[in-house]
This record gives C-alpha cells, structure tokens and sequence, in this order.
C-alpha cells in the first residue's frame, strides 16, 4: 500500500502519493565506493582507528565534507535558493509541530555592516551577500493566542525559550546542509549575541524573539577554500548506557589536542592545540564577550525563563 502526505479524503484521490520504501530516503541512493566513506571519515577525525561506514552515499559525503566558510564570490544568493533552503529548514523536526523559530535574511550592505560590527565587527559578514538571522520566536504563539482570545500562559516558562532555541538551530543546519548541496556554504555567528538588544532593534524585533545566532552564506570562493577541521574522536563523546569521564575520554581528549595543533598549523595559525584554546574560551565571563549578561538580556527581551 501507498503513503501520503497530506490530507486524503474519503473517496478522494490521493494527495502526493509516495511509496513507502522512498520515505526519508537520501537525496540520493548512488552508493559510492566504500573506500570514500572511509577516508572522509578519517578526514575528520585523523585517526588510524575511525570508524568503518557499512555502506557510503552522497548524503553522507556531504555531511562529512562539511566546513565553514569565510570567502565568497561576488555573487548574489538567488532568491529561489533562500526559498529553497528554507524550505528544507522548515522540514527539520520541531517540537510538538510549534514551529518556535524564524529566520530574518539581510542582503542590504548597510545593515550588514551595522550587525558585523555588533558581532564583534567580523568581514565576512560584510563580504557574504546573504546573512541570515536565526530566531527563537515565541512572538508568533503570543499574537495568535491573542488573535485567538485564547490564553499562552506558558510561553513565560524556560522551557517553552529553550524549545525555540532547539527549534532555531535544528533549522538552520537543515538549511546549511540544503545549502551545501547547491554549491553555497556558509558559517554560524555566535558573535550576534554579543549584543541582543542592539540587534534586536536593528532588525525591528518583536518582545519574545531573539536573535540565537547569524549565518553568512555564500558562493565559496576556491581560492580561499578552508581545510576540514578535525573533531573530537568518539571516545569523547559517544558514551554507552550511561555517561562516564574514563581513560578513553581523556585519550580521545589528548590525541584530538595533537591532530588540532597540527591542523592549526596547516592553516598557519597559532599552534596553541585545542585545550588551551577550548579552556581559555570559558576561563570567566569576561571571555564571554558581553554574553556573559544574557539572562538580563533575554527578560528585558519579553522572556519570562520561570
């Protein structure tokens, strides 16, 4: 039998059908040789022991090719692919069907400018041709209640601003990933919530939004092309049953600190490896670049965090 999307009526034809079998597939089901899988992965982790895929596919060397990108091609993003990319955001899960989040895009220099030097006066938010503002949004549940003569006493409560955040952000890389098939990449901004209530009135922000973080997007420039950062081996982070600090954490921990410096050095950075750069980020609020103020922040942003 068949599945559909959508509504079907009662003697009515089928709206959109879809085999079954086609459900959540990849983009694509082209396997690609097994060998790939396995040094893309060994690529990321830059370890002898990385794991084995089963089997390899697109979708998959999509995700692990994976980097962020600060150069561009004087080129604008058409809208057809913003539309598109939010389309594919809009296909991420979101909790209980709320849909707590939305995205402000910004191509005008001007305002550009204006947010790169609230975001710590970063360049290539000036040198993207689209910026992207991703929001927790409980503003929408609040007019529509209102609209509605209907009560939404519980969108004070931290619960309700910690869903829209996981809202915001499992959108966003859903629209990342569309994007990086289309040949555009990007990088995230937490930068932006250095100052929120200056952003906030920038983009003419309604009380119960906010601002969780920018994207810079745009056609990658090759000649300026960024290597594929090492991560963490798995043994820091994959945890069986219940969750342990072990020796493998701490060899995981002390191998990645190794091949972090080295790759460090391969972009021709300090060479001050990832636990003194990691520590050094959360040494006090001081390092937090003024986000240090954000509970402050997010009640004066009609937050209530109960």
């Amino acid at each position: 039998m068949d599945f559909y999307v959508g509504i079907r009526h009662h003697g009515a034809s089928p709206i959109h059908p879809i085999p079954g079998e086609d459900m959540n597939k990849p983009v694509t089901q082209r396997e690609l040789g097994a060998n790939e899988g396995a040094a893309a992965i060994r690529a990321r982790y830059r370890r002898d022991d990385s794991p084995t895929p089963p089997v390899w596919n697109e979708t998959l060397d999509l995700l692990l090719a994976h980097r962020s990108v600060r150069a561009y091609l004087p080129e604008s993003v058409p809208a057809s692919v913003v539309e598109t990319m939010v389309a594919a955001a809009q296909s991420a899960s979101t909790s209980s069907n709320l849909q707590v989040w939305s995205v402000v895009a910004v191509e005008d220099e001007v305002r550009k400018s204006r947010l790169a030097d609230l975001a710590g006066n970063q360049q290539h938010i000036r040198d993207a041709p689209l910026f992207l503002l991703w929001l927790a949004d409980l503003s929408r549940l609040d007019n529509i209640g209102k609209d509605q003569g209907r009560d939404a006493a519980a969108l004070p409560f931290l619960e309700m601003f910690l869903t829209a955040a996981v809202d915001a952000a499992l959108a966003a890389q859903n629209g990342l990933v569309a994007l990086e098939s289309l040949g555009y990449g990007g990088v995230y901004i937490g930068g932006i919530r250095n100052k929120p209530e200056e952003v906030a009135a920038e983009l003419d922000l309604p009380p119960g939004t906010f601002a969780v973080f920018g994207m810079a997007v745009g056609r990658p420039d090759p000649a300026k092309a960024g290597g594929v950062r090492p991560r963490l081996g798995q043994g820091a982070v994959l945890h069986r049953e219940q969750y342990a600090w072990n020796d493998a954490q701490r060899e995981a921990v002390a191998t990645y600190d190794e091949k972090f410096r080295d790759f460090q050095k391969e972009c021709g950075l300090p060479e001050q490896g990832w636990i003194r750069q990691a520590l050094s980020r959360v040494r006090g609020p001081e390092s937090l670049s003024g986000r240090d103020r954000l509970s402050e922040v997010l009640r004066k942003l009609g937050f209530g965090l109960k």
